[in-house]
C-alpha cells in the first residue's frame, strides 16, 4: 500500500473537519493532532487556514466534477445527462449523509470575509451552470425550440434548491420532484 503524503493527509484531515464540524469551529490544533503532524509540517505545506480551506476547495471541485463525469460516462444523451445530474446530486446528499453541499456550507460560513474563498465558489458554481448550458445547447440542437439561457437557470436552481431541501429535510423526495420539473422544461 502507498504512502499517504503529507500534504493529502492534512488535506484529508481538513475536509472532513471542515464538512462535518465547520469551518470556523476547526481549529489549527485539531487538524495538527488529527492529521498526526508536527505543527511546521502544516506551515510547511499552507502558510495559513485560509490557504488549507481553498486546498480543501481545489479538491471537492476536482472530485465532484470527475465524479459526475464518472457516473455519466455510459449515458450518451444530453437530455439523459442532464437528468443523470439530478440522480448524481441525489447520490452525494445519500452518501454524505444529507450534510449538504460542500460550497453552499463554506460560501454560508464565511461569506465576504475572505474574497478569494467566495470568488472561488461563485466560480465554481459558475462551472457547474455552464456545464448544465453545454447540455442544454446541445439537446436544444435536436430540438430547436428551448430558450437555452431560461431553461439553463431553471435547472440549475431546481437543483441547488433540491440540494438545500434535501439537507433541511434529510430525504431525497426534493429531487424527485424537480426531476419531473426538469423533464417538463426537456418536452
Amino acid at each position: 500500500m502507498k504512502k499517504e503524503k503529507v500534504q493529502d493527509r492534512i488535506i484529508r484531515v481538513a475536509s472532513d473537519l471542515f464538512y462535518r464540524q465547520g469551518f470556523n469551529s476547526t481549529g489549527i490544533n485539531q487538524i495538527i493532532a488529527e492529521a498526526d503532524i508536527a505543527i511546521g509540517s502544516l506551515y510547511n505545506h499552507f502558510s495559513s487556514k485560509n490557504d488549507l480551506l481553498q486546498a480543501y476547495l481545489i479538491k471537492e471541485e476536482a472530485e465532484w466534477f470527475k465524479g459526475f463525469e464518472e457516473y455519466s460516462a455510459k449515458i450518451s444523451g444530453p437530455r439523459q445527462k442532464l437528468l443523470s445530474l439530478v440522480e448524481y446530486r441525489k447520490k452525494l446528499q445519500k452518501s454524505s449523509k444529507f450534510a449538504g453541499c460542500h460550497f453552499i456550507k463554506i460560501i454560508a460560513e464565511v461569506g465576504d470575509t475572505s474574497p478569494v474563498i467566495s470568488d472561488f465558489v461563485k466560480k465554481h458554481k459558475g462551472k457547474q451552470k455552464e456545464m448544465i448550458r453545454s447540455l442544454v445547447i446541445e439537446y436544444d440542437e435536436n430540438n430547436n425550440s428551448t430558450d437555452t439561457d431560461l431553461v439553463t437557470e431553471h435547472i440549475f436552481l431546481l437543483i441547488e434548491g433540491a440540494v438545500i431541501t434535501s439537507t433541511i429535510n434529510k430525504n431525497t423526495d426534493s429531487f424527485d420532484h424537480i426531476q419531473k420539473m426538469i423533464e417538463a422544461q426537456l418536452s
